[in-house]
């Protein structure tokens, strides 16, 4: 449940940070849906291989070359899903930024990410 809320969140979220920005179009909510799903997904698998092949650039740019994976999976997406368009890597990049930005201002007020009280973690 607490997944499907997350997709719902950052579907959202997608909508929100489309229409802050003029460089990035989502038709309708399917579509924003969609591209929540496809980046829950991709920054599952593949994300973590460019990390792992990218790290000595990551170290010598101290972690800033991780916005430029950030962008790159947001380019990925926009070729894998129809009714998402982004025209180019800066407003990719502006974009990652802006969704993460609104996706955990959005989990912070739902408290998804919240530890329960009854958990017993020493």
């Amino acid at each position: 449940m607490k997944f499907i809320l997350k997709l719902v969140i950052s579907a959202i979220a997608v909508m929100l940070s489309s229409a802050l920005l003029s460089g990035v179009e989502v038709t309708n909510w399917l579509s924003a849906f969609i591209v929540a799903s496809f980046l829950a997904l991709f920054n599952a698998i593949i994300y973590p291989i460019l990390v792992f092949l990218t790290i000595p650039i990551t170290l010598v740019t101290f972690g800033l070359f991780l916005f430029v994976l950030n962008a790159v999976i947001i380019l990925m997406v926009d070729s894998a899903v129809s009714g998402f368009d982004v025209h180019g890597f800066w407003s990719a990049l502006l974009f990652s930024l802006i969704l993460s930005f609104i996706t955990s201002v959005f989990e912070g007020l739902s408290g998804i990410n919240k530890k329960n009280n009854t958990d017993n973690d020493l």
